[in-house]
């Protein structure tokens, strides 16, 4: 099953996806807090426009360096426990919003990741208890200004910008995601092509580290980590991410004056 956020007119809705009919099966609320029940009222997928499937309320959480050859083509090493970090949930934009690069910084490079949603309040998660807390999954581009991370040394301002976090198109929940790609393009161009079943540390063991860090809240996200691949991204360019199972969104990228 696979749940979208969408706007018709004003207001925000959430629906199912039936991917035979291809329309959307309303939803009577957010499903992380409200289930999924539905209205019975459909709308044609081609008649709305997407949003990020889920806001977070709280944070997003990053994990970096967990695919080998990634941590390998930025000349590091795989650390020896998760490295984490922060985006804030202002950075969260949906599918076809542009990513907009700051004016300080000049190399911005994408990275295709799978995404985590939680499902409720929750701390101390053991790694065979990590399906109980999570309520489904969806691709994002932890978009990094590479060259401030660089410098900063630490990764705050690099990664937590404004529209550095796009994800989409669905919410897919029951997803067997131990061998799914994860792809991103560049006009097209195929940058990035990995694989789930290369994570260094699995979804389980993400979400059992993670939580002994920070109470988790239902809707935050858990970025896994980004595969070999990841390049630089420019004005006029459109970046496209794609989780098997999931889907494939874009985004183009603009510069603020």
């Amino acid at each position: 099953m696979r749940i979208a956020r969408f706007i018709t007119g004003e207001n925000p809705q959430y629906g199912i996806l039936d991917e035979e009919a291809e329309d959307l099966i309303a939803l009577r609320g957010d499903p992380i807090y409200g289930g999924l029940d539905t209205t019975g009222q459909r709308v044609p997928l081609d008649e709305v426009r997407l949003l990020s499937p889920v806001i977070p309320r709280s944070k997003v959480i990053g994990i970096g360096r967990n695919y080998a050859e990634h941590a390998t083509e930025l000349g590091n090493e795989v650390p020896e426990e998760p490295l984490v970090f922060l985006k804030p949930n202002t950075s969260v934009v949906g599918p076809d919003d542009p990513i907009v690069l700051p004016a300080w910084t000049n190399e911005v490079h994408h990275e295709a990741e799978l995404a985590v949603v939680i499902s409720r309040l929750c701390k101390f998660v053991p790694a065979e208890k990590a399906d109980d807390v999570i309520f489904g999954y969806t691709a994002a581009n932890d978009v990094t200004a590479r060259d401030v991370q660089a410098t900063d040394g630490q990764w705050t301002r690099a990664k937590g910008f404004d529209t550095s976090c796009p994800i989409g198109p669905y919410l897919a929940l029951d997803l067997d995601i131990s061998d799914l790609a994860v792809r991103a393009r560049v006009d097209g161009e195929l940058r990035q092509d990995g694989r789930t079943s290369q994570l260094v540390r699995s979804v389980p063991e993400l979400v059992a580290y993670v939580s002994s860090i920070f109470t988790l809240l239902p809707g935050d996200v858990i970025l896994t980590g980004t595969p070999a691949g990841v390049g630089p991204i420019d004005v006029g360019q459109r970046v496209e991410i794609e989780v098997e199972g999931i889907g494939s969104f874009s985004n183009p990228v603009l510069r603020r004056d």
